[in-house]
């Protein structure tokens, strides 16, 4: 089968199979609770896991990995907690402001919050103060198990090589791509946007490994522009 052909949609379903039979389930995203992964999904812009991790033992050590707690410390009093993240006194304002809007509009509970629909809190989530649409809709499939794909840029980079995309092409349009051309299943969303971050951490960086690339196959910047998969 090959992985992409101009007169028919693209095969996103092929690459998916190619890459979870290649790296096996991933069982993204690590969080214990809901609200442990929004706040994760906020402290990962711009760093790696790793060092989200080292801020999210912080904040559980000192007992402040609950929305109650966060709306109430002085912002100032979260920059030690978060400095491992990075960005550590923007990051503070940024959780700050989604932790004040859960509070204030759903007085702390989540549960509310996700029943609502899917298009109202992507929108109200959106108008919260430092969330764009990729923490917005990893907040809505990792926490709210809503249908929703979320767009990276490992997403781009990839697919851009696999030739599915043209450089500079928006989030929406990379979203309505492979939310046109995919089952609606939040499993499959779920695994393949975990599938693609390791792909792109491991293997096609911005030095891709080409040699080791499950998709090699089909990959355009190699060459093999919609060549047929062994």
């Amino acid at each position: 089968m090959k992985f992409c052909d101009k007169k028919k949609p693209k095969n996103l379903y092929k690459i998916y199979q190619v890459l979870f039979n290649a790296f096996g389930p991933q069982r993204w995203w690590p969080g214990k609770t809901r609200f442990e992964v929004i706040v994760g999904a906020i402290l990962t812009q711009n760093t790696a896991w790793s060092n989200v991790e080292k801020a999210i033992a912080n904040l559980r050590k000192a007992n402040a990995l609950n929305l109650n707690t966060l709306a109430n410390i002085p912002t100032q009093k979260l920059y030690p907690l978060l400095r491992p993240s990075g960005y550590y006194r923007i990051k503070s304002t940024r959780l700050k402001s989604v932790v004040n809007f859960f509070y204030n509009d759903y007085h702390g509970n989540l549960n509310h919050f996700f029943k609502e629909p899917v298009e109202k809190i992507r929108e109200e989530l959106l108008n919260v103060k430092g969330i764009g649409p990729e923490t917005a809709d990893s907040i809505l499939l990792y926490a709210g198990e809503k249908t929703v794909f979320v767009v990276d840029a490992y997403t781009r980079r990839i697919f851009e090589r696999l030739g599915h995309l043209k450089p500079k092409a928006s989030y929406e349009h990379i979203q309505k791509l492979f939310m046109e051309n995919l089952p609606r299943d939040t499993a499959l969303y779920n695994e393949y946007h975990a599938l693609i971050v390791r792909l792109g951490k491991d293997i096609c960086r911005t030095k891709p490994r080409c040699n080791i690339c499950p998709l090699v196959w089909g990959c355009s910047s190699t060459g093999e522009r919609c060549v047929r998969s062994a």
